[in-house]
């Protein structure tokens, strides 16, 4: 299989650059990556403009303000409910001018993939974003992809759908990725490693990591993320999705791709090849850097993000990863081997294991633990050419509800 994010291929969309700034839908606008893109979109006029914009309706003032500041010809709530309040949070600042088109509901995103841009950056959060990740390939749009659950839980779909080089990711590890394999061919290389900060409990056994509370696991020392994504870096979870994202992003074993942990978070992840040199891609922990490079490729966006400050002494650190207190990779590996729905598995058992650990139905450890238990009652995936989107969301709900159960007790 050709490699879905291929820094050396060159995706023409079926809307061509235009001479002046490039066609951008945004979605999940008001979210942490949909607003950091923003900010790039706005402080690089000349590169970009906004087509459209979408949320899921909890801050329509945000996204009023958004549409009309950039100037946005459509915006798309998923929530029905919250299309009257938009309208009217719109109408209050347009000042009279045309309001942009406003669809609502499920599909609303979706659609608004499909509609006629250059590039569509997908940050929803969550495996709602398959969708329109789906109907953004389909309409032949670059695919910046920050919504690592569509492509991990609709592998399948996704792969049978993108053509080389049309997903440009954003995650900071991907990108990194990204970057180092533009130092040689598929063929060159050994092995993809992806860094991780380790999260709040490096260094952590497991019988210590029994005792964690919703807010210790809240308090990352790097990055400021939502906080199911927050709980899934200080399990690991994050990372073992990663670990299947880049596997099929770039079409390398997984027993090729490795974690280590990196707590300064300044080397994003690396790339080995096969006559021992590694290229590792730093930077300081900005998010702005990977949406750059996904927004302007393959330009790259001058002062994005500070560089890191070589005039000041630094230290990085490497440590192995320790699969017993967090299994939660070697898990990731083992599903993402499986294929077909086992992702799309593991990923709602997780989601749904979070919220009970947050709610305090459920230990620490126990969210691994479950969402093992989970995957394993799910038996043998369906998979095949025969997938369809309605088989990969059957899988997410019976795997929610047998995590609630089990989480219950």
């Amino acid at each position: 299989m050709e490699s879905l994010a291929d820094p050396h291929l060159r995706f023409e969309p079926t809307v061509a650059d235009p001479a002046g700034p490039r066609g951008l839908v945004v979605l999940g606008s008001t979210g942490s990556i949909g607003t950091q893109a923003l900010d790039v979109v706005e402080r690089n006029p000349d590169r970009f403009r906004v087509v459209g914009l979408s949320a899921a309706g909890g801050r329509v003032d945000l996204l009023a303000e958004q549409a009309v500041r950039f100037g946005a010809e459509a915006v798309a709530v998923a929530r029905t409910d919250a299309e009257p309040a938009l309208r009217e949070a719109l109408a209050a600042r347009a000042g009279g001018r045309p309001l942009p088109r406003i669809l609502a509901g499920p599909d609303a995103a979706a659609e608004l993939a499909a509609m006629e841009c250059h590039s569509v950056l997908n940050g929803i959060t969550g495996s709602i974003g398959l969708r329109p990740t789906l109907a953004a390939l389909e309409a032949g749009r670059v695919l910046v992809l920050a919504n690592k659950e569509s492509l991990i839980v609709g592998g399948p779909l996704v792969r049978a759908l993108a053509r080389p080089g049309q997903i440009v990711p954003v995650d900071s590890e991907h990108t990194a990725l990204f970057q180092g394999l533009m130092g040689g061919s598929r063929r060159e290389v050994r092995r993809l490693v992806v860094t991780a900060s380790g999260g709040p409990f490096r260094g952590r056994t497991r019988e210590e990591l029994a005792t964690v509370t919703p807010e210790q696991a809240l308090a990352h020392p790097t990055w400021a993320m939502g906080p199911v994504i927050t709980v899934n870096s200080a399990t690991l979870v994050n990372k073992g999705l990663e670990v299947i994202e880049a596997h099929l992003l770039y079409d390398i074993p997984f027993d090729r791709i490795e974690v280590v942990v990196h707590p300064q978070s300044v080397v994003h992840s690396m790339v080995e090849f096969t006559d021992g040199s590694t290229l590792a891609q730093a930077s300081p922990p900005d998010m702005r850097m990977p949406i750059s490079l996904g927004l302007g490729w393959p330009d790259r966006v001058p002062d994005a993000a500070p560089p890191c400050d070589w005039t000041k002494a630094a230290t990085w650190e490497f440590f192995p990863l320790d699969d017993e207190a967090f299994p939660a990779v070697s898990l990731a590996r083992e599903v993402g081997t499986l294929g077909g729905t086992a992702p799309a598995v593991f990923n709602a058992a997780n989601e749904e294991c979070v919220d009970a650990f947050l709610a305090g139905r459920l230990a620490f450890n126990g969210i691994v633990d479950t969402v093992a238990k989970v995957v394993s009652e799910h038996g043998t995936p369906q998979r095949g050419t025969s997938l369809t989107v309605e088989d990969v969301l059957h899988a997410e709900a019976w795997a929610r509800t047998r995590a609630r159960e089990i989480a219950a007790g």
